[in-house]
């Protein structure tokens, strides 16, 4: 049951997602204190009322604290705005990494497997024409 817990733990997906977890919870104190420290005393001085956290508002008798709500939604936009750059990165790398390359005069260069499969696609269609040409 080791060795298996071991090959487990071992495999690259794993380690990857343990190390996203962590930076993702880093990231997410970051955050988190850019909104505290930074964030909530500008919108604070804009807003006349220095601390977000002690925001609040009544109706009919009922105290509604919306303070720390604000400052969760703020983290949540900050990190959404984040997460949503990188997939756009890595959606262009990879859109780039699929596309052919150009040479100085714009045309289009094949890369070598492309090239090779074309050969033997008009080889088959030449033995396919040279085959029914042969029957009759």
């Amino acid at each position: 049951m080791f060795k298996e817990f071991q090959e487990f733990i071992s495999r690259g997906t794993v380690v990857d997602l343990a190390v996203g977890v962590i930076v993702g919870a880093a990231f997410n104190s970051l955050v988190s204190a850019i909104t505290t420290y930074l964030l909530n005393p500008l919108i604070g001085l804009i807003i006349g009322q220095i601390d977000l956290s002690d925001m609040k508002f009544q109706v009919l008798g009922a105290t509604f604290l919306i303070g720390d709500l604000v400052n969760a939604i703020i983290n949540f936009l900050i990190v959404m705005f984040v997460v949503f750059l990188i997939v756009r990165t890595m959606n262009r790398m990879r859109r780039d990494g699929s596309r052919s390359k150009f040479d100085k005069d714009g045309e289009a260069v094949p890369d070598p497997q492309t090239e090779y499969l074309q050969q033997i696609r008009d080889l088959l269609r030449y033995q396919q024409r040279n085959d029914h040409n042969n029957r009759y």
